[in-house]
């Protein structure tokens, strides 16, 4: 790899208002073949532009996820919906997951990577989402890994067979309310799609039909995991208690993450 003055780059980050300047300078020194090619870079990050749609990747959970311009870029707190995936996979071994609004995918990709070092046999992995470009990148991620991309709208994307099937059933969906969306990150407003953000007037038009799909969609006693904002707490409690769910609320102030759960009730029988 060329020689190239990091320190140099690292001053320019900075002043551009890039937090880990030197961080990012270090992975733009990475990826560059020459010194104009490192200047065209460091140019659009400073113009603002994603630093993963940059590099072509993001690190999510400790997996590199292939990114592309116009795709939602994976957060960091969306590791408790793993988190909380992973807690009940090793509960009760799941046999169909389900990652919906999937973007890149790196949520599937992230669970079964660390369901690949255990006992019980891989789950089937699908993933859906609404954009065609976000389900073309999620199909490159997941090819890996046997995963099934769909593109279409929640659960009219997936195969009808899955219906009452599915144990776990991640669901990223946008939860910021509309009125919001001018306040977010220029990184965010002005590059990633709307339809990965805007969870309409109170940020849980999406999540409201998501609980309302997986009441059928669900095996009995499987669970769908949604993150949403603190704030949204009642809310989606309501939602899910709404469509007939067991409602849970987990959160970690590490990751500054919340996930409503909600858990079909088991299949019982009269006397």
């Amino acid at each position: 790899m060329p020689a190239f003055d990091i320190e140099a780059v690292t001053r320019q980050l900075r002043a551009a208002g890039c937090v880990f300047a030197e961080d990012e300078a270090r992975m733009l020194g990475g990826g560059a073949r020459s010194a104009g090619e490192l200047a065209e870079l460091v140019a659009r990050r400073v113009a603002g532009e994603p630093l993963e749609y940059i590099l072509g990747w993001a690190e999510f959970r400790g997996v590199r996820v292939g990114v592309r311009a116009g795709v939602f870029v994976p957060r960091r707190r969306s590791a408790l919906l793993v988190d909380e995936a992973a807690a009940l996979a090793r509960s009760t071994p799941p046999r169909i997951v389900v990652d919906l609004c999937c973007g890149s995918g790196a949520l599937g990709l992230a669970l079964l990577t660390e369901l690949a070092g255990g006992p019980d046999p891989l789950p089937e992995l699908f993933a859906a989402d609404i954009d065609p470009v976000a389900a073309d990148c999620a199909r490159a991620n997941l090819a890996g890994i046997g995963g099934r991309v769909f593109q279409g709208d929640l659960f009219d994307a997936l195969p009808s067979q899955l219906c009452g099937r599915i144990d776990v059933l991640l669901a990223n969906t946008p939860y910021v309310p509309s009125e919001f969306l001018s306040r977010l990150p220029p990184e965010a407003r002005d590059h990633e799609p709307a339809t990965a953000l805007d969870g309409g007037p109170d940020g849980l038009v999406l999540a409201r039909r998501t609980a309302a799909g997986a009441a059928e969609w669900l095996a009995p006693g499987g669970s769908v995991l949604i993150e949403i904002g603190t704030d949204q707490i009642p809310a989606a409690t309501a939602v899910l208690t709404g469509s007939g769910l067991r409602a849970r609320i987990a959160r970690s102030a590490e990751l500054g993450a919340t996930v409503a759960a909600g858990t079909r009730p088991a299949a019982t029988y009269g006397p």
